[in-house]
């Protein structure tokens, strides 16, 4: 008998997302661990032979590579030429020699092509990046997803059966696949799509899904059907007894749009599953879908560092000293007119990824190169630290024409550790009513001026009897759950 052989793809979260994974077709399943089959085939040959056909072209050793059609049937998906039946697919997508894409709609073959790369995982946007080296009019996600749709390439949902088929389930579980009938069946109901936080992580956890769960429990109240998207089965949301209708789905834009189109709901609520739904939300406005609360451009405002800090010092808001840098050595200039030490915080991050406390000036590169890569292209804000700062966080509801505040909590930890680890004493225990009627003036300012419709959070440092604002969050914040429990 051959030994086991464990074959790795090293892949981004967006080429098998999540989806694909653990429920894939069943009619073009990859196990990439198991006992390799024999190939009954001509192609037989060893993995380093048949890398050198997928050889760069020009080098010695290149080969024209095997059609794709060709080695779909030379290849058994489940032995030991998986990745490289991927690789070859992938290759022949990005060769393709055409000048727009147009005449790819009447071309069969590049139709089952396009659809045998959509059952094996590949995104929407990945197919874009391969197609951005053949033709002169990039191909964005989104053209691709047109594309896709005007071949009739598209995902159908299957079912899961949460009872074990003991008795009928109440609640549907479905996922998506690019194959069989559609199993979604939705119904005639008005509904409302609420998206989750998906995978636990420092800075993105448990706290959302409370606030998911709240809001589908609301809706249900209202008459509204719930439909809930969300990757995680350890939460709360997924639960059967949650919202009306579950999709195990990756939190992604092509996934969100698929589920859109099947269930057609009246809107998409982002603000309860924190930052990961939060940063679709300009994605799917340009889709074309309504987005329910704050608005995609009053989210852009606040995570945008530089545009925010624009809004702070026309509503003359105080925030500590900054400077907006895209480059090192532009952080560099800014560090030097402030003086260390100082935070560097990139926009659209989850979590406070890539924010750092940088001493000197020889720790700053390592800081702001992690900063580019996690959102590269974005502004960065460098301000000044305020130490020996008390740091607080004030919840607030917000419906474009008032502000309630909800909790003023101070953290025990000073300013700088990150909310994600700090612990929070509500009321504030050395913060005066003084300086609380600020913070509340200044919420009520910000919320008014973002045109907030929802929950907002918003982070104050108070030093030498002076309030900043630090940033402002219009969602749900991790103290949500606590101050609403603490509160009543």
């Amino acid at each position: 008998m051959p030994s086991r052989v464990r074959t790795k793809i090293s892949v981004g979260p967006d080429v098998f997302p999540l989806g694909f994974l653990h429920a894939p077709s069943r009619s073009s399943r990859i196990n990439l661990i198991r006992k390799p089959k024999r190939s009954t085939h001509s192609l037989n040959r060893s993995a380093s032979e048949f890398l050198q056909t997928l050889a760069p072209a020009g080098s010695p050793d290149a080969q024209p590579p095997p059609p794709f059609f060709e080695l779909s049937t030379q290849i058994s998906l489940n032995g030991r030429f998986a990745a490289l039946f991927i690789a070859s697919l992938e290759k022949e997508i990005r060769e393709l020699r055409i000048e727009n894409i147009e005449p790819l709609l009447s071309n069969p073959s590049f139709s089952a092509l396009l659809k045998k790369a959509k059952q094996l995982g590949f995104s929407d946007s990945h197919l874009a990046r391969l197609l951005n080296s053949s033709l002169k009019n990039h191909p964005s996600a989104l053209s691709i997803r047109e594309l896709r749709k005007s071949l009739n390439i598209q995902p159908t949902f299957q079912r899961v059966d949460t009872c074990a088929a003991e008795f009928e389930a109440q609640t549907p579980y479905l996922y998506s696949v690019y194959a069989m009938e559609d199993e979604a069946r939705p119904t005639n109901r008005p509904k409302i799509l609420i998206l989750g936080g998906g995978p636990n992580r420092i800075g993105q956890g448990i706290e959302f899904d409370y606030c998911c769960c709240q809001a589908a429990f609301a809706l249900s109240e209202m008459g509204f059907e719930t439909i809930m998207l969300n990757c995680n089965p350890e939460t709360v949301s997924t639960d059967y007894d949650t919202a009306d209708r579950l999709y195990f789905e990756p939190l992604t834009l092509e996934h969100v749009l698929n589920v859109v189109d099947r269930e057609q709901p009246v809107g998409v609520i982002v603000q309860f599953g924190g930052q990961t739904p939060l940063n679709l939300s300009a994605g799917l406005e340009a889709a074309g879908v309504k987005i329910l609360g704050t608005s995609p451009h009053a989210i852009q405002l606040s995570e945008d560092r530089e545009e925010f800090a624009k809004l702070l010092a026309e509503l003359e808001i105080p925030q500590p000293e900054n400077g907006i840098c895209r480059s090192l050595e532009q952080a560099r200039l800014v560090a030097r007119r402030i003086g260390y030490p100082v935070l560097v915080r990139p926009s659209f991050v989850l979590g406070g990824r890539a924010m750092a406390l940088v001493e000197s000036e020889e720790h700053l590169q390592g800081f702001i190169e992690k900063a580019i890569e996690a959102a590269p292209g974005q502004p960065i804000l460098v301000d000044k630290f305020m130490e020996d700062a008390f740091e607080i966080d004030v919840d607030a509801l917000a419906d474009g024409k008032r502000v309630v505040i909800g909790a003023i909590m101070q953290h025990i930890e000073e300013a700088g550790v990150h909310s994600g680890d700090a612990a929070c004493v509500l009321p504030p225990y050395k913060v005066s009513a003084y300086h609380q009627g600020i913070m509340r003036e200044y919420t009520e300012r910000l919320g008014l001026a973002l045109g907030v419709c929802g929950l907002m959070n918003v982070q104050f440092a108070l030093k030498d009897e002076i309030v900043c604002v630090l940033e402002v969050n219009p969602r749900a914040s991790r103290t949500v759950p606590y101050a609403s429990k603490a509160t009543g």
